[in-house]
């Protein structure tokens, strides 16, 4: 790596470092109903925050698969932290599997059919929806990326079922939410919080997963201490197991100010949260062979692959 950039990483890890000093690992909510948003709020410790800052730094070393997808629909749902309860969360934008709602399952969307690309994924991936100047706006394209990024040759499918949340949809700051970063097409600064992106470009935001399973657990109380991200190339000894890195890269098709996001404050649903709670799930029902085999042989094999999971590049 460049001395520079690794100076320049350096200094950002080591300023989160200092910011989340003072936080907890777990956030705390007790306030009648929003106790029920308790899985969408969460602060990371020191160390994780600042895997978190190097990952997003790391490249990719020819190690890739992906799905290229889109908006299917907008729900106020979240199977995930809200199984069953429709209209309980705040307003999704879901992507990929048309059938994903408040009741979904591992068999109710394996039944379903997608608008992802390769038709072997129907996962269900979802994020808050955008709203610019009060209206709702739908993604123009999202590519889920698979990446070799910790250990590669290590790496397994992520299991037939895992489903986990990512990001911090209550952080009142922007060094509170590391795993999501907001840019503008074609330009190379980046923010935690909205960026006004000139005329002739388009939003866009990238969101990073972990990369490390606890080898046991499809799940976890607040949907996220099943999985964990790497040090480096080191996954915790309490998540042994390496999986790819899912980067949602979604962009919309404008540009200027006036952004917000759905999201929950004071505990009710919003339109108006700030960009920096932006916030992800993801429930994998892809075709689980299928998946081995692109695991197998794009990030072990270090190939980046095309959405047909054959290699297109060394």
């Amino acid at each position: 790596m460049n001395p520079l950039i690794r100076r320049l990483l350096a200094a950002t890890a080591g300023a989160l470092m200092l910011a989340t000093a003072g936080w907890a690992t777990k956030a705390e909510d007790t306030a009648g109903h929003r106790q029920g948003h308790q899985a969408h709020a969460y602060t990371f410790s020191r160390s994780q925050a600042a895997a978190i800052v190097a990952q997003a730094a790391a490249p990719v070393r020819g190690s890739e698969f992906r799905a290229d997808c889109f908006s299917s629909h907008r729900r106020g749902d979240d199977p995930i932290v809200f199984p069953g309860q429709a209209g309980r969360s705040h307003i999704h934008e879901f992507y990929g599997n048309r059938t994903a709602d408040a009741s979904s399952t591992l068999q109710s969307l394996a039944a379903g059919t997608t608008n992802c690309t390769p038709q072997v994924d129907l996962s269900s991936y979802w994020t808050p929806t955008l709203y610019q100047n009060g209206a709702p706006v739908a993604p123009e394209r999202v590519t889920v990326y698979y990446q070799g990024i910790t250990d590669r040759t290590r790496a397994v499918a992520h299991p037939h079922g895992l489903r986990y949340v990512v990001g911090n949809a209550m952080a009142t700051s922007p060094d509170q939410n590391p795993a999501a970063r907001w840019s503008c097409v074609g330009r190379p600064e980046s923010s935690r919080d909205f960026i006004s992106c000139p005329a002739g470009t388009k939003l866009e935001n990238y969101l990073d997963f972990p990369t490390c399973w606890d080898g046991k657990n499809l799940d976890s109380a607040n949907h996220r201490d099943h999985m964990a991200y790497a040090v480096g190339q080191t996954c915790p000894a309490s998540h042994p197991v390496v999986v790819p890195r899912l980067e949602l890269l979604i962009t919309w098709p404008v540009n200027g100010g006036g952004l917000t996001l759905a999201g929950t404050r004071n505990g009710a649903n919003v339109t108006n949260a700030p960009g920096y709670t932006f916030h992800g799930d993801f429930f994998n029902a892809w075709n689980q062979a299928e998946l081995e085999r692109r695991v197998r042989d794009c990030i072990v094999a270090g190939y980046i692959c095309g959405t047909d999971g054959r290699p297109i590049q060394q």
